[in-house]
């Protein structure tokens, strides 16, 4: 079986319980508080960082990677495009996101001096995807794809995070209104999770 360790507020953990839902297999959430990790996490992620995913004698504890060994290994329903083109593009994207909007999550976390540049950043990446919306349902177009899981736990929590995208970003928000009626979304929160948002 696997086990997913998953900081019960982290939005990368989050991501992979998504994945986990999304697919409707058989798997065991190790809930893990950031405050007070425990010992065996420092002993399967070098990082003693979450999520780790762990199956038998495989450990991985890079969202991403996990996220992509979950869609190969449990094909249905696919995250990932088939065709090896649309699949590199994807990968491309995910990689563009991480450096351009959810790298600006941990500083946004951390509340430091920079907290608000870090706001700033991610309400501009935001505003110049929102046209995308006003023409598919989601990211890579009709199907819910990995791209829309990488996004969904920020979207989530842009009231959490003091981050107000206004009246032009409305078709982004009916996007995120779509995803968060999906039962693998749904089902993937967790309840400190559930609070973030009135």
């Amino acid at each position: 079986m696997m086990n997913l360790y998953s900081g019960t507020t982290c939005p990368f953990s989050h991501r992979c319980r998504i994945v986990l839902f999304e697919k409707g297999m058989d798997f065991q959430v190790i809930d893990v508080d950031m405050f007070n990790k425990p010992e065996e996490m420092a002993a399967v992620n070098p990082h003693n960082r979450v999520p780790v995913l762990v199956e038998r004698d495989l450990v991985l504890f890079e969202p991403n990677i996990i996220n992509e060994y979950i869609d190969e290994r449990f094909p249905h329903p696919q995250l990932m495009p088939a065709d090896p083109i649309m699949r590199a593009r994807a990968r491309q994207l995910l990689v563009g996101m991480e450096r351009e909007i959810f790298s600006f999550m941990e500083v946004i976390e951390k509340n430091g001096k920079t907290a608000d540049k870090a706001r700033q950043e991610i309400r501009a990446r935001l505003t110049e995807i929102v046209p995308i919306f006003s023409k598919q349902k989601f990211m890579l177009g009709d199907e819910f794809s990995m791209l829309d899981v990488a996004i969904a736990p920020l979207l989530w929590r842009l009231d959490h995070y003091g981050i107000d995208l206004g009246k032009a970003a409305a078709p982004l928000m009916k996007y995120a209104e779509r995803i968060f009626s999906r039962q693998g979304f749904i089902d993937a929160l967790t309840p400190s999770e559930k609070a973030m948002r009135k």
